[in-house]
């Protein structure tokens, strides 16, 4: 369906050249600064709390395959939120939006969805990654190999990037009504839709098939592991057992949990039922809040991590005691 107003006339067809409005939280003007502080808090221990991570499982010498899978998550939220946040930050600071350029547009929507995919399938990895070492722990390490958990953090990649490059040229291509208002913070798939001169849903099928390839798929995939894992627990007969397999799999059903959630209800509903406050929402949970609550996540529920951490803040302390001892002593030798 055509934004509000807009009809056939209004068709202003796609231009490179042309800009978009980004209208961000223009109806809040008086709660700008104190969201921009909140945001700009949120954002800098979001960055923060995933670069600890990703360094601390980079600097371990031995990585297991669910830490070299932690290890591109928060990578992956780490560009998510370089890629949103900047601009939603400038918008609270305009205040009555900020522009973006048609190119700049649609190179925010293909990172965006790419690295959404790209978590989506990871996800889906970490599952059979918790399947493999629950249902055939013996085989674990065989299975797990380095070589396949390389390969498939490359496929994440690729696929993410390969849905979400379709989906762009596809909404892209679209005729746009004159306004060229985007009443979000940010170039999200139905926003961008919303102002699309279009008298059917034929614009929609893209987004439905991304939809399909980027949440569905994985999310069976991942149902699929659970599944079998639930089989499996139900045959231990120790209940300390089944509590301690279970408990790895605690975190990882968190952020799925958190992921899909918000996914489901953005971008899994027709054109028509569109609330761009709704979505505000829910888009700054998903790309501010969700983030944020991942390394906490993990740092609490999963003792691998907290033990590289705690290796990477040792490592911190002696390199600094070693550079406070060796100080005096070039001191003390310049002095001689």
């Amino acid at each position: 369906m055509p934004c509000e107003g807009c009809t056939e006339g209004d068709n202003n067809g796609t231009d490179a050249t042309m800009e978009f409005l980004l209208l961000g939280f223009s109806e809040l003007l008086c709660l700008r600064v104190l969201f921009f502080l909140i945001f700009l808090i949120v954002h800098l221990v979001t960055l923060v709390g995933n670069m600890m991570i990703f360094m601390a499982v980079v600097m371990e010498p031995s990585r297991p395959p669910m830490l070299f899978f932690l290890c591109q998550l928060s990578a992956i939220e780490l560009c998510y939120t370089l890629v949103i946040a900047p601009k939603a930050l400038l918008s609270l600071i305009v205040g009555d939006g900020s522009t973006i350029s048609f190119v700049g547009c649609a190179a925010q929507m293909h990172l965006f969805v790419a690295l959404g995919g790209a978590e989506c399938f990871l996800l889906a990895v970490m599952s059979y990654d918790r399947y493999v070492a629950i249902c055939k722990p013996l085989h674990y390490v065989a299975v797990m190999k380095e070589e396949l958990c390389l390969r498939l953090a490359v496929l994440c990649c690729l696929g993410g990037f390969a849905v979400a490059l379709g989906l762009t040229v596809a909404v892209f291509r679209l005729p746009f009504c004159r306004s060229h208002r985007i009443n979000h913070f940010f170039c999200d798939v139905p926003a961008v839709l919303h102002v699309a001169c279009t008298q059917s849903y034929t614009p929609e099928l893209p987004l439905l098939a991304a939809c399909v390839l980027l949440l569905l798929l994985p999310f069976l995939l991942i149902l699929t592991s659970y599944v079998c894992i639930a089989t499996a627990l139900l045959h231990v007969t120790s209940s300390v057992g089944r509590g301690k397999a279970f408990s790895t799999c605690i975190s990882h059903l968190a952020i799925t949990l958190l992921h899909y959630g918000c996914a489901t209800f953005i971008y899994i509903r027709p054109k028509s039922s569109y609330s761009p406050a709704q979505d505000k929402v829910v888009s700054l949970v998903y790309t501010n809040i969700t983030p944020l609550l991942y390394p906490l996540i993990y740092s609490l529920r999963n003792k691998e991590i907290r033990g590289v951490l705690r290796k990477m803040l040792r490592r911190k302390n002696v390199a600094q005691l070693n550079c406070n001892t060796v100080r005096p002593l070039m001191c003390a030798c310049g002095e001689f």
